[in-house]
């Protein structure tokens, strides 16, 4: 069984930053790719950012320059280290560990909010 734990949400002003969390255990950490995520109510869930088994990372556009994805895969773990946090970067941000369509896990989320 694939356990994906998010931390490290909070209320945060704006201009702010926050470090979150994934900590993965039950598979072999190092053969999946590993993807933030984040919803918002009424909208689609959208990839923030993501890093590959062999460590190459990909941003949308919103927030290029501002946050930073890593993993350590001798902790099993992911961060989002995040920065000069907006409003509109509000939303539960989600974890997920990819290898196949199958092999596809996603951890309950922690809430970001970015209000003054």
């Amino acid at each position: 069984q694939v356990q994906l734990v998010e931390s490290g949400g909070g209320l945060v002003q704006p201009g702010g930053s926050l470090r979150l969390s994934c900590a993965a255990s039950g598979t072999i950490f190092t053969l999946y790719a590993m993807n933030w995520y984040r919803q918002t109510p009424g909208k689609q869930r959208e990839l923030v950012a993501s890093i590959t088994s062999g460590g190459r990372i990909n941003y949308v556009d919103s927030v290029k320059g501002r946050f930073t994805i890593s993993r350590v895969n001798a902790n099993n773990t992911m961060y989002l280290q995040m920065n000069s946090l907006k409003p509109e970067d509000t939303a539960v941000y989600l974890c997920n560990a990819r290898r196949t369509s199958v092999l596809d896990y996603w951890g309950q989320g922690t809430q970001v909010t970015v209000s003054s």
